[in-house]
């Protein structure tokens, strides 16, 4: 089987590409990154020492996709993953052309060379497609019964249809507004599934919660399991921002390893003009709010002052868990790093690797 990994020496992107070399020697698995982000030339020589072939090019020029081909199998997991891209408020400043060509017209590109190959499609897409503003209504309690606070799911209200103790469900609003980010990410969806019916190939659409572990390019505006931990570890600053500045606002983590897992019985189980669409994270029992990662953080490495801001950002949601239900039933899949084996995971990383957000940026 030949697989083309678009985003391939980055955190989620070269963990699939171990993972496909790994299910069999036979497996040629092709890297394609424009190394655009800080940290990703790290991956490239274990990638290139277990036999994944690296190309530097970009999913934005049509060009530099054609050269490559046919494969049997399109990964698309080069992104701009962060809400805030396209919104000038990062340091990157990702520019709303930027985020949409990357995000989008590099699906488009990546589609259309898949349709002339023949070839199987996955788009890793995001929680960050569902409706910020349903998101921000949920029906939300303090639960006080663990080591520090968190928001929870008030089941003793109604529930909004999709939305359980569990999580999020698939068919969870996604109406506008969900970013410019999210708008891109399930434009890339939708196209991708009219791509599919149209060349009857297969499609493996998968929404990803919080990706976490080490050896992640951590900023706060994405990886913020790990920018926290690093960031604790080095004595940084950090603050509570929003909801009271408190913390108490919580996400679901996945290892990528289990995203890897999953992906490769989906890939075996495809079939051309059946799409897949499925939530995939480490649902509730990985939900951790910053206060709780917090308290883990001052136990493993001691205390560090935090501080508050107690305004709410326009993007900015309190509670996001999402409900692999769908996937677990069908697959028999449970994530199997527990948040509390991933942190530990990231505090290695951060102990042995010092400077690390400064060689991440």
């Amino acid at each position: 089987m030949k697989y083309l990994v678009t985003g391939g020496c980055g955190f989620v992107g070269a963990a699939l590409c171990r993972r496909l070399r790994d299910e069999s020697p036979k497996n040629e698995v092709s890297a394609f990154d424009n190394h655009r982000r800080r940290g990703s030339e790290t991956n490239r020589a274990g990638l290139e020492s277990i036999g994944v072939r690296v190309i530097h090019g970009d999913v934005r020029l049509p060009s530099d996709i054609a050269a490559l081909g046919p494969f049997d199998w399109v990964i698309d997991a080069a992104a701009e993953p962060s809400v805030l891209a396209g919104t000038g408020t990062t340091a990157r400043g990702a520019t709303r052309r930027q985020l949409i060509e990357h995000n989008l017209v590099g699906t488009i590109n990546l589609l259309e060379a898949a349709a002339g190959w023949n070839a199987g499609v996955v788009v890793l897409s995001t929680s960050r497609v569902y409706s910020i503003p349903a998101m921000a209504g949920l029906p939300l309690i303090e639960d006080n019964a663990s080591n520090a606070p968190a928001y929870r799911i008030d089941a003793s209200k109604p529930l909004p249809l999709a939305v359980s103790s569990q999580g999020l469900a698939e068919s969870f609003d996604t109406s506008a507004p969900v970013s410019l980010y999210g708008a891109t990410k399930l434009a890339s969806e939708m196209l991708a599934q009219e791509y599919a019916f149209a060349a009857g190939t297969p499609l493996i659409i998968d929404r990803c919660g919080v990706m976490a572990g080490a050896g992640q390019f951590g900023r706060a505006d994405q990886g913020i399991f790990s920018w926290w931990i690093h960031s604790w570890a080095a004595k940084r600053p950090l603050s509570y921002i929003g909801f009271g500045g408190r913390g108490l606002q919580v996400r679901d983590c996945l290892h990528p390893a289990d995203l890897g897992e999953l992906l490769v019985q989906q890939i075996a189980a495809a079939r051309g003009g059946v799409p897949e669409l499925a939530n995939v994270s480490g649902g509730i029992s990985s939900a951790t709010s910053l206060a709780q990662l917090s308290h883990w953080c001052t136990e493993r490495f001691g205390p560090h002052a935090v501080g508050s801001a107690a305004e709410t950002r326009p993007y900015d949601v309190p509670w996001v868990v999402l409900d692999h239900s769908l996937a677990s039933q069908k697959y028999g899949w449970k994530p199997s790093h527990g948040p509390a084996a991933i942190f530990e995971e990231i505090a290695k990383h951060a102990i042995q690797n010092p400077l690390w957000l400064e060689t991440c940026g």
